[in-house]
């Protein structure tokens, strides 16, 4: 039953993600959610609670014209769940690292969920 109902939230939170739904994310959040951004080994974005998260996530959605998340698996372990996915998104403006807008980014990665209260606590995106 708990895995079914994180991977229901799971699955709530990346619609939202992909319709740029920032609302739609939070409500599936616990208060006190703990979110990472880790590339190559370095966490380069992490927040605590969901003001932060929003704060994070209004900033991010401002850099996509276009962004998308798809499930290639889910795995349960340790009350915890690993999301393989795909991303894929078209940037809106010109990025530090010589990216330019309209440019696509594609990675792989995999996230990992946790629930607690029947929301989402942790989230760690890994690239």
């Amino acid at each position: 039953m708990e895995n079914s109902k994180l991977k229901d939230l799971i699955e709530q939170y990346i619609k939202a993600y992909n319709a740029s739904n920032i609302d739609g994310m939070i409500n599936v959040l616990h208060e006190s959610v703990h979110f990472k951004n880790i590339t190559n080994g370095d966490v380069n974005a992490q927040t605590q609670g969901i003001e932060e998260f929003r704060v994070l996530a209004e900033q991010s959605a401002q850099i996509f014209s276009q962004r998308y998340q798809l499930v290639k698996s889910i795995a349960f372990t340790d009350h915890k769940a690993e999301v393989v996915i795909e991303y894929e998104g078209i940037l809106s403006v010109d990025l530090p690292n010589g990216m330019k807008a309209g440019e696509s980014v594609k990675l792989q990665g995999k996230s990992i969920y946790q629930m607690k209260d029947e929301k989402l606590v942790l989230i760690e995106d890994y690239s």
